[in-house]
């Protein structure tokens, strides 16, 4: 068995940082079904802005919205307006065929990343 990426959300922007709510991370609903993230699956935020990397959990946030809330404790980590990658995992004896996207600076669906399994820079 070995850990794979699931999904990938390649350049996201954070429209909100708040430690005052309970932990997770809202995501726009359309970009959770894009990748195929359920409600409460836990996720790997790396912040390309600042470096951090932290686990939190998804919530579904409201669809089309471009929502990216980094929430709880893991608000300390990240900040509005960083850029981010959302991943999750699987444990699978299978080769795997994520589903990663890249998003625009508003959060929007821009296109699925197959070439990303090559090492292509994106931006």
């Amino acid at each position: 068995m070995r850990e794979i990426l699931r999904s990938k959300i390649h350049r996201a922007w954070v429209t909100d940082a708040n430690p005052d709510y309970i932990g997770s991370i809202l995501i726009d609903e359309d970009l959770m079904d894009k990748v195929d993230l359920w409600d409460f699956e836990k996720v790997l935020v790396c912040d390309i802005t600042n470096g951090n990397r932290f686990e939190t959990y998804a919530i579904a946030g409201e669809r089309g919205s471009g929502v990216i809330a980094v929430q709880g404790a893991a608000a300390r980590l990240s900040a509005a307006g960083n850029c981010v990658i959302i991943m999750s995992f699987e444990v699978t004896d299978e080769r795997p065929d994520p589903q990663m996207i890249l998003v625009d600076r508003d959060n929007r669906f821009v296109e699925y990343l197959e070439g990303a399994k090559h090492g292509q820079q994106v931006f």
